[in-house]
Formats: structure tokens, C-alpha cells, sequence
């Protein structure tokens, strides 16, 4: 039987995490491990919860959403942050990414959005909600305009060319074993060479590249 993703909801409105635990208490492969009102709080649990995917607020009181995520990172890099917030400006969207969270997503948004999202990052991808993507585009192609315009491509295989374009759609690295007809493992080490050839370090990485070199388009 395959373990829940182990939930902790990091948010200081109570009415906002009564909700996402209504939300959440419907999906069977998802559990509440815990909850938090703050960033301060969220280190603690963390360290004493040990949960798969935290869903963080960005703007709270005392210590925010972006450097309780640097914090967590450092003290446990295998949880995984994922940004619900109010805020769609770019400054939060890129202070966010870089704090370490693998993705970010507007309270407003659609709850499946919210539901995939979460299944997105479990498996060690990058979930980017459409109507903030478009940031990480602008960043994009502004970066490529001033990069020499040889392709970086030929250092892939065509196999891990598939893997980083999947990747990069936000596909999980089971449902990519399966588009594929290979297994898991196979997916990770794949990611890993992907990684090693092309020096990138992160999974916003990966996508940025994906981007720059053609390999998707970021919808409007």
C-alpha cells in the first residue's frame, strides 16, 4: 500500500486551513499532519513532524513564508515547500523560488489545481500555476537574448531530452515512468545525468532550461 503524502499547513488564518483540511480530508492518499500559524511555528513542526509537502503562507506575522522556507531547507532539504499565497507579484514568486520552494500557487486558484500541485512536488517536481508562470517566461527571454545561441541540447540524449521536457510540463516522475514504459528509478537517474551534464542545481532550473531552449511553452 503506498504511504500518504504527509501534510503540514502553514497559514495564520484559521478559516483558511479549516478549509484546505476539508479540502484535503477527501483525497486518499493525503493526510494532516499537523498545522501552523506562523513561520517560527512551522520550524518546529517540521523538525518534529517531519512532513512530506508543507503548504506555506507567504505573507504572516513575525517570520514570513519565504525565510521560514530558507530555514526549513537548511535544517531538513528533503521536505518540500509549496508556496499558497494572495501575492501574484513577481517579487514574492521569485523570493519564494529561490528561498527553496518546488512551487507556488494563488489562493484563488481552482482546488484541483491545488491537489495536483501537491502531488506535483511529492515526486520531486516543479508545479508552476499558469497565471505566474509567465514571470519565470519574461526571465527567460531576457536571459536568452543575451546568451550565445548554440544549443545545449546535443549534450542530452533523446531519451533524457524526453525526460527533461516531462519534467518540465509538470509530470510527475510516476506518471513520466509511465509515459515512458520505464520505471521510477530509471526517471531519477535520468534527472540526476540531466543535471550533472547541463550544471543546473535545482528543478526551477530544469524548467527555466526547458524554456530557454524551446523544449515547452508556458501557456498564458
Amino acid at each position: 500500500m503506498t504511504s500518504k503524502i504527509r501534510l503540514l499547513l502553514v497559514d495564520d488564518h484559521q478559516i483558511v486551513r479549516a478549509g484546505l483540511r476539508m479540502l484535503f480530508s477527501a483525497e486518499a492518499d493525503m493526510t494532516i499532519v499537523g498545522e501552523a500559524e506562523s513561520g517560527a511555528e512551522a520550524l518546529v513542526a517540521v523538525q518534529a513532524l517531519q512532513p512530506d509537502v508543507v503548504i506555506m503562507d507567504v505573507a504572516m506575522p513575525g517570520m514570513n513564508g519565504i525565510e521560514a522556507t530558507r530555514r526549513i531547507k537548511e535544517i531538513s532539504p528533503s521536505t518540500v515547500i509549496l508556496a499558497l499565497t494572495m501575492h501574484e507579484d513577481e517579487q514574492y514568486f521569485f523570493e519564494m523560488l529561490n528561498a527553496g520552494a518546488a512551487g507556488y500557487i494563488p489562493k484563488r486558484a481552482a482546488p484541483d489545481d491545488l491537489i495536483s500541485a501537491i502531488r506535483v512536488v511529492n515526486e520531486g517536481n516543479v508545479f508552476l500555476h499558469a497565471t505566474l508562470a509567465k514571470f519565470l517566461m519574461n526571465e527567460v527571454v531576457g536571459r536568452s537574448a543575451q546568451s550565445p545561441t548554440a544549443s545545449e541540447n546535443d549534450e542530452l540524449t533523446s531519451r533524457e531530452l524526453e525526460v527533461l521536457t516531462l519534467i518540465a510540463e509538470g509530470l510527475t516522475s510516476r506518471e513520466i515512468a509511465q509515459r515512458l514504459v520505464i520505471s521510477h528509478k530509471t526517471v531519477d537517474r535520468h534527472r540526476e545525468n540531466i543535471m550533472a551534464k547541463l550544471d543546473l542545481h535545482s528543478r526551477v532550473d530544469l524548467v527555466k532550461y526547458a524554456i530557454e531552449r524551446g523544449l515547452i511553452q508556458v501557456g498564458p
